[in-house]
């Protein structure tokens, strides 16, 4: 049986710097492959630089043909970025959640979020003359907020934010740009996810 997949969201699922296959909902896709379970190459909806209010939008034009038996979801880095609060974070992101369990076949069953990784521990960041702690704090809450959201819709919450601040802000783990992650680091976030959506998948059989 093979399973469709769909991922939403922002430069860290497109995969800005990084070539199509070292996107980390593909390498997700290849290590369930890997291991047995018949999961297709990702459909992308995430454009660089997109908050929720955008992906939202860019769903509406993408308009994709449904159901999928995965959909993951990883937003909310550039709405921190830009300065915009965690309630608007939060009421936003809750309606893609639920966009997301009606784009799956399973509903809340078929869907998983990854945490928004700490941008703060890179050398764009450093370079920035942004306060590194308000950073990492702010990201805290937005992923508080993120992870009670998912709590309440009954959908699994991958935590990577850990992996982030911890490797993020070496060489080998960042793209040319000094800012978004390499294919090594997209690596270590899809081990990450790579159980859940396998509990997920074997759930479906």
């Amino acid at each position: 049986m093979s399973y469709s997949y769909l991922a939403l969201g922002d430069s860290y699922t497109i995969g800005e710097g990084v070539a199509p296959a070292g996107r980390w909902p593909h390498q997700l896709a290849a290590a369930l492959r890997a291991a047995g379970v018949a999961l297709a190459d990702p459909q992308i909806i995430a454009t660089t630089g997109w908050t929720t209010d955008e992906l939202d939008a860019g769903i509406d034009s993408a308009a994709p043909q449904g159901p999928f038996d995965l959909v993951s979801l990883l937003i909310g880095v550039n709405n921190q970025y830009r300065w915009r609060s965690v309630d608007e974070y939060r009421a936003q992101f809750a309606l893609l959640l639920e966009r997301a369990q009606a784009f799956s076949r399973h509903g809340s069953d078929g869907v998983l979020v990854l945490s928004i990784p700490d941008w703060g521990v890179t050398p764009f960041a450093h370079a920035s003359g942004r306060n590194l702690v308000q950073i990492a704090r702010e990201l805290d809450a937005f992923n508080a907020a993120a992870a009670q959201v998912c709590k309440a819709q009954g959908v699994a919450f991958v935590d990577i934010t850990g992996i982030s601040r911890q490797e993020g802000g070496e060489a080998a783990m960042l793209a040319e740009d000094g800012l978004h992650p390499s294919a090594a680091m997209y690596q270590r976030w899809s081990l990450q996810a790579e159980p859940v959506a396998r509990r997920l998948l074997a759930a479906m059989r």
